[in-house]
């Protein structure tokens, strides 16, 4: 499965913002963005040039494919596929990302990142309705139950994810049962739920429908 594995507190900076991609450490001063906010590279310290038009369109686009982990090709077919679907075109591409397994897990705060997560789905250590899923692209819809599986409930990397982020809110889409480590459907994201940063759609659907 390819995924990027390169360093990844310089798409924070590249965006000239927290995309929240290393978990706890975003939340510390050892942030990229709270020690180095400029942008990658050796001319990184000039100043930003003003962003227009397709660029600022690409950024958008960026922007939600490095908050997710993923890349062009599968974001090209989520969006082929949002567009299909009844409704803002935009808010469903979003919606669809947020319903991923890997996500769902990070929202339900058993891991401190989304690309740990990620990990811990590949691994096996999930089950969505009684089966094991270890795909985190799998979409998940409503009354779907989510949960870690027997053998995986002392994981420690689980446990500690979970300790982590006992002061993060779960979605009010998301029924969280911290101690019983599952979690359930309760309903499709709404559009204020779906990001923890600032994103602008609409631009990424008038970048793709050119």
């Amino acid at each position: 499965m390819a995924r990027y594995v390169g360093p990844v507190c310089r798409l924070c900076r590249r965006e000239g913002m927290k995309l929240f991609l290393k978990g706890e450490r975003c939340h510390t001063d050892k942030c990229a963005i709270e020690r180095r906010n400029v942008p990658p590279g050796q001319h990184g310290k000039a100043r930003r040039p003003k962003t227009v038009g397709y660029g600022l369109q690409m950024r958008e686009k960026q922007k939600a494919r490095r908050t997710y982990g993923v890349l062009e090709r599968q974001f090209r077919n989520m969006f082929e596929k949002a567009s299909q679907k009844k409704g803002i075109t935009g808010e469903m591409l979003l919606g669809m990302l947020e319903r991923r397994l890997d996500n769902v897990v990070y929202r339900m705060g058993f891991g401190t990142s989304r690309a740990q997560c990620r990990q811990m789905v590949r691994h096996g250590h999930f089950e969505v309705n009684g089966r094991k899923v270890n795909i985190p692209s799998f979409l998940v819809k409503a009354n779907d139950v989510i949960e870690v599986r027997e053998k995986s409930r002392k994981n420690p990397a689980i446990l500690a994810a979970r300790d982590a982020t006992a002061h993060a809110p779960s979605p009010n889409w998301l029924d969280v049962d911290r101690e019983s480590l599952r979690a359930r459907v309760t309903g499709m994201p709404k559009r204020e739920e779906l990001v923890q940063i600032q994103l602008n759609e609409q631009l990424i659907v008038e970048l793709y429908s050119k």
